[in-house]
């Protein structure tokens, strides 16, 4: 029975998509929900499943082809069997006429083609020995392992995973012109939309990070035991910290639509992810009824399946405020750029170890200095340094996050 293959339906954000990767082509058996073709859009990537046991007879929508929600993208015959059969009569006389060009798919060769890769290097695992998209990143990530004959020649040092790898060979001045993803392109819009259209201003202060890393220090084995192997970080006590500012300056949690101001009742808190294709802003939900292991729960399970690409839509859509940190990456200071439509972004930094004065004497202290950019349009410098203050307060003095004082 043919089914046709569609594109996943398409949230009224999101107006198209591109194919990105087939992971199966025409001929070749598909068990029932194996992973056939990914589909990237201005948020995520979302996958497309096999509906039943079968093939996939062909394809009707090429990678790098730009699709609508619920468009046709392949045919796919339910409980046909590949091909096999046939196949096995020629076997001999095609695995000697096969050639490299022929035993690598398009997704390989593309990812080959833009890293100026030598094919004859890397270990195919597909059929037939052919190299699949997972081959060549795999060759990439450690290229040492991946081509164990070349080991006479220096191996270089495996380079942390990106969206795109430029290889320039040294000594050559040489340029390479890579498209932007559609990622990409959506973040860098929304970075300019959001300078062009808002009146951004930053506010800066510093905290002493002493309490909060004191109580983690004291409880992180025992929390860790208590909550299923979540681990206690200071995300958690930044986000409640925020939430319970939000609560105290509505401003900071509203929203700008056209000539009204939105006040939201509610905090809905996204927490910037770095991934290999870019930053994603995942949402947590409702944090004033969310205690610090379910933060922490909630926002491992973020970056767990951001970095494996599993993040959806529904993920991502809303949020009232935004926390980013840049201390992970070593940042002392920075000025985050609000993300439109909120109106108030917060950036974390590096801790730092400096001399303070406290009670007229120096003493040394773990500090973190934080930003917060506003929208002028829609917040008074007064709310958004109190709002900036009272975050600096409770996290010196965790204790009031648990009486709200």
């Amino acid at each position: 029975m043919s089914i046709e293959i569609k594109a996943p339906t398409f949230p009224e954000s999101v107006a198209d998509g591109t194919v990105a990767t087939w992971h199966k082509q025409p001929g070749e058996a598909c068990a029932a929900d194996e992973l056939i073709v990914d589909i990237e859009t201005d948020k995520v990537v979302l996958e497309v499943v096999a509906p039943a046991d079968g093939v996939l007879a062909s394809i009707i929508k090429g990678e790098g082809e730009t699709v609508l929600s619920e468009e046709v993208l392949a045919i796919f015959e339910a409980g046909a069997v590949a091909s096999a059969a046939p196949a096995a009569a020629t076997a001999v006389a095609a695995e000697v006429t096969t050639t490299d060009a022929e035993k690598i798919g398009p997704a390989a060769r593309k990812l080959i083609d833009e890293n100026n890769l030598d094919a004859s290097k890397i270990k195919g695992t597909g059929k037939n020995g052919g190299i699949t998209k997972e081959d060549v990143q795999n060759y990439i990530s450690n290229p040492s392992a991946a081509a164990p004959v070349a080991a006479a020649a220096p191996a270089p040092a495996a380079k942390p995973a990106s969206a795109v790898v430029v290889n320039v060979p040294a000594g050559d001045r040489v340029e390479k012109r890579v498209p932007m993803t559609r990622l990409r392109a959506t973040i860098a819009k929304r970075l300019v939309e959001a300078q062009q259209t808002a009146a951004m201003l930053t506010t800066y202060n510093e905290v002493n990070m002493k309490p909060v890393m004191d109580l983690r220090k004291q409880y992180k084995d025992l929390f860790e035991k208590v909550h299923g192997g979540t681990r206690l970080g200071f995300m958690s006590f930044f986000v409640k910290a925020a939430t319970e500012a939000l609560k105290r300056f509505p401003a900071v949690n509203a929203s700008i639509d056209g000539n009204d101001m939105v006040y939201h009742g509610y905090q809905d808190i996204g927490v910037a992810v770095s991934t290999e294709r870019g930053l994603m802003v995942p949402v947590l939900r409702d944090t004033d009824s969310m205690s610090l292991a379910d933060v922490e729960a909630t926002i491992a399970d973020f970056g767990k399946r951001g970095r494996d690409g599993k993040l959806g839509m529904d993920d991502m859509q809303g949020g009232t405020f935004t926390i980013t940190n840049g201390g992970v990456f070593g940042s002392l200071m920075s000025t985050p750029i609000l993300n439109p439509p909120q109106t108030a972004i917060l950036g974390m930094h590096k801790i730092q170890d400096r001399p303070m004065a406290v009670n007229g004497q120096v003493v040394i202290l773990p500090m973190m200095y934080l930003a917060l950019s506003y929208d002028h349009r829609m917040i008074d410098g007064k709310e958004a340094v109190q709002f900036l203050v009272t975050i600096k307060d409770l996290l010196e003095d965790p204790a009031r996050l648990l009486l709200e004082v």
